[in-house]
């Protein structure tokens, strides 16, 4: 016989950790939004209090400060371009990849999946000294395509849609197939309508990964004309006079807009991870 008594307990126990693991999340991003609507003054006097949470007098001063200081439309374009070009071109190539790995039949197949696993583990940061010397070399520095070119392969969006193309069921090709289509166009008409989910999450994937990248900017830009947002930001930190309501506010900005993108998608994102994260 099943106690209702523990079984209420356990679920006030889940729902307490996980209302505490909400808070403990959702706390940095408040803070941060509560201290960049207020005057500069009140910012440093009221942290480490709970009124740290709460501005009393809502204020955009800081925010009008920002845009005055540096060029934040500028930062926003470069890391929206950026951004953009490496999740729209990573979507095609790697969904491509993706398929062809999952469905089709060719020499080194297994060979070429092995490799895509293998580079799951390598971290970029050992990557990027033998990329810096050869982008250079064919003269990329300071262009937005050598913040592009390094990102749009990559081998965890090749394995989420291999893992999301396997779970598809293998009646869709095989009718497009009687009706005389290629590999290209079964994917184009008939996968890819079936796949919105795992696209969405790949998409996100990305935007997450790379919207906040620092190191490689850091390592490729020198002029402001392609410096994206993470630049921007620790360009400003140190830019004197150091007014920390006006860095604040820089960080909302920042966050912004891969908040907003991530609360319009969330749904599409949860299916993908589900689909795609318990296949393969």
């Amino acid at each position: 016989m099943i106690d209702s008594g523990a079984t209420w307990r356990q679920l006030l126990a889940v729902v307490g950790l996980l209302t505490f693991l909400s808070i403990l999340f959702v706390a940095p991003i408040v803070l941060i939004l509560a201290g960049s609507l207020k005057p500069e003054a009140r910012v440093l006097s009221e942290a480490g209090t709970l009124r740290a949470f709460f501005p009393t007098r809502v204020s955009l001063q800081n925010y009008r400060d920002v845009f005055e200081r540096v060029p934040v439309v500028l930062y926003l374009f470069n890391s929206g371009l950026i951004n953009g070009l490496i999740v729209s071109l990573g979507l095609i190539v790697n969904s491509l990849a993706g398929y062809a790995l999952a469905r089709l039949r060719w020499p080194g197949r297994g060979r070429f999946l092995l490799l895509v696993l293998a580079l799951l583990i390598i971290p970029f940061e050992a990557l990027s000294v033998p990329l810096f010397y050869a982008l250079s070399a064919l003269g990329l520095r300071d262009t937005y395509m050598v913040q592009v070119l390094p990102f749009v392969a990559n081998p965890l969006a090749i394995y989420l849609f291999y893992s999301f193309f396997l779970s598809l069921p293998a009646e869709l090709e095989e009718a497009a197939q009687l009706d005389g289509a290629g590999p290209l166009r079964t994917f184009v008409v008939i996968i890819v309508p079936n796949a919105k989910p795992a696209f969405a999450t790949v998409a996100i994937v990305m935007l997450l990964f790379h919207w906040g990248m620092y190191l490689w900017p850091l390592l490729m830009t020198a002029g402001e004309s392609v410096r994206p947002l993470p630049l921007g930001i620790a360009s400003f930190y140190s830019l004197p006079p150091r007014q920390w309501g006006d860095i604040l506010a820089f960080s909302i900005i920042m966050v912004l807009p891969v908040l907003l993108l991530f609360m319009i998608f969330q749904r599409a994102f949860v299916r993908g991870v589900a689909s795609s994260g318990v296949k393969g």
